[in-house]
């Protein structure tokens, strides 16, 4: 069937992406919907759920929430029974809910933030991958994308070394598990986005103009990522146009970690 270059690439298809309710993963969501997928975000907090839900519906699309925690196995088993329940299926998954805990170096970093960073970031990844491997194994395969980070497997920085080590297994986690399921029929990618439009780019106490100055000295490109510009290698990833892609791991930092 022939399409227009602007034809809607999701029609038909629906999608789940976790942390949806703000910054990337509402970018994201939104811009599957645009372009025509049934969405589902999750998320541990329904208010913001609830407002993306609304932004997508205000723009013409079709969209539901579901409160979820990813690091609970069977919260996130439940999300993906709900999402299957509400729309009939799940052909993609953005894997994207995450937590950042910075500021310490590694001999002061405190337990709980590195248990939180590996409960939400890798084992929330892990648990997700698994309910939704199961399903599209199932019903024909689909396409899956984990957000990571530039930090991690691709740059490090001082004072996040807790983050910078879950980001890096999210990183190798999606490679395994793109070998281990390509033969299922799910093609599974990453996304490491570099500082961005969302709130984890922000120091302690900094706006976003203080932000947009620092950038202009770090960054090599000058400024931060949109979140459509985020969205928009996320949906590649996602789409037909990538059938080959396998594994691989996207950065999106303006140059940072080149």
């Amino acid at each position: 069937m022939h399409t227009t270059p602007n034809a809607p690439r999701f029609t038909g298809k629906t999608a789940l992406v976790t942390g949806g309710g703000t910054g990337l993963g509402r970018a994201i969501a939104r811009a599957f919907a645009a372009e025509g997928a049934n969405v589902v975000v999750a998320g541990r907090s329904r208010a913001p759920l609830d407002e993306t839900v609304a932004l997508i519906g205000r723009a013409g699309g079709t969209a539901a929430a579901i409160a979820a925690d990813v690091s609970r196995a069977e919260e996130v088993r439940e999300l993906v029974r709900g999402t299957v329940e509400r729309f009939g299926g799940l052909d993609i998954a953005v894997n994207n809910a995450g937590v950042f805990r910075g500021g310490a170096p590694v001999a002061e970093l405190p337990l709980e933030d590195w248990q939180s960073l590996l409960d939400i970031n890798v084992t929330g990844v892990l648990l997700s991958l698994q309910a939704q491997v199961a399903h599209m194994r199932a019903n024909g395969g689909g396409a899956i994308v984990n957000v990571s980070s530039n930090l991690g497997a691709h740059l490090r920085i001082p004072g996040v070394a807790g983050y910078a080590a879950s980001k890096a297994a999210v990183s190798a986690l999606t490679r395994a598990a793109a070998l281990d399921h390509i033969t299922d029929g799910i093609r599974i990618n990453a996304v490491s986005p570099g500082a961005s439009d969302s709130s984890m780019s922000l120091r302690p106490g900094e706006s976003e103009a203080e932000r947009a100055v620092r950038m202009k000295q770090e960054s090599p490109l000058g400024r931060i990522s949109s979140g459509p510009e985020v969205a928009a290698a996320v949906l590649y990833l996602a789409s037909d146009a990538a059938a080959s892609v396998v594994g691989t791991d996207l950065v999106i930092d303006g140059g940072s970690s080149a």
